[in-house]
């Protein structure tokens, strides 16, 4: 008698359970997210405290260690993240402590470079993300907040490159029509303030851009945070609505 051939087994691939995660701990990006919130909220405080830039130099070099961790899960990018994050935070503490050292620009750029990493890592991870979970969510705030940042330290840049002279004959960068009225540099408030108001396209007006160079900043930046935000919102949506076409096909 000859014998029966063994029944072939045929095993269905289950989805990868791997969380969806950008940094190297669970709630590396949220962390991050919260640092880049308690920034912002400090950033009018410190102006009037003694220890103000003390403090604000000490909230930076967090958010900028908390934004290496936010990205770095692989090595190469945590290498790659670190040896963009030393310059910045050299160059603000130096600028704290000896501010005729270097000039005020190598910070700007050093923080502009790791700054745009960090948006270049949150982006390709919300692209990429296969399904919406806490990780993404914080990912695209974070983004967006991180785009307001990055055109605050290009206006301070543009701002610190053009000093004040009455009888210069170009515009000076920008013009104010609510309280000191003068022409004088953008403060740290100031330049966070009109990042963010241009940012979300509102434009009070109360400071305006005057030079080639500033208008043409503000007018990226409102058409950056447009389109970041329409992006960001149908990748979501498209996110969602594949997690929901996917779910009775796994409970079956």
């Amino acid at each position: 008698m000859s014998e029966n051939p063994p029944e072939k087994t045929t095993t269905t691939a289950r989805p990868s359970s791997r969380p969806v995660r950008i940094g190297n701990f669970k709630s590396s990006t949220a962390q991050f997210l919260a640092a880049l919130i308690l920034m912002l909220f400090a950033a009018p405080l410190l102006d009037e405290l003694a220890y103000g830039p003390a403090i604000d130099a000490a909230l930076l070099t967090v958010v900028l260690i908390l934004g290496v961790l936010a990205v770095g899960r692989s090595h190469r990018t945590l290498a790659l993240a670190m040896v963009l994050m030393l310059p910045a935070v050299v160059a603000r503490w130096i600028l704290h402590l000896q501010p005729g050292l270097l000039p005020p620009a190598v910070h700007s750029i050093t923080a502009l470079i790791f700054i745009g990493f960090v948006e270049f890592q949150l982006l390709h991870f919300i692209l990429r993300a296969p399904r919406v979970n806490s990780e993404v969510l914080c990912a695209g705030i974070s983004g967006y907040l991180l785009l307001g940042i990055l055109w605050t330290g290009l206006y301070l840049m543009v701002s610190e490159l053009h000093p004040v002279n009455p009888t210069h004959p170009e515009p000076y960068p920008f013009a104010y029509t609510v309280g000191a009225t003068a022409p004088h540099s953008l403060s740290q408030f100031e330049a966070y303030y009109f990042s963010f108001i241009t940012l979300s396209t509102v434009g009070y007006g109360d400071i305006t851009p005057l030079s080639n160079g500033a208008r043409t900043l503000a007018m990226m930046e409102a058409m950056t945070g447009t389109l970041y935000m329409a992006v960001l919102i149908s990748r979501l949506v498209a996110l969602y609505s594949s997690q929901g076409s996917e779910s009775p096909a796994r409970k079956d």
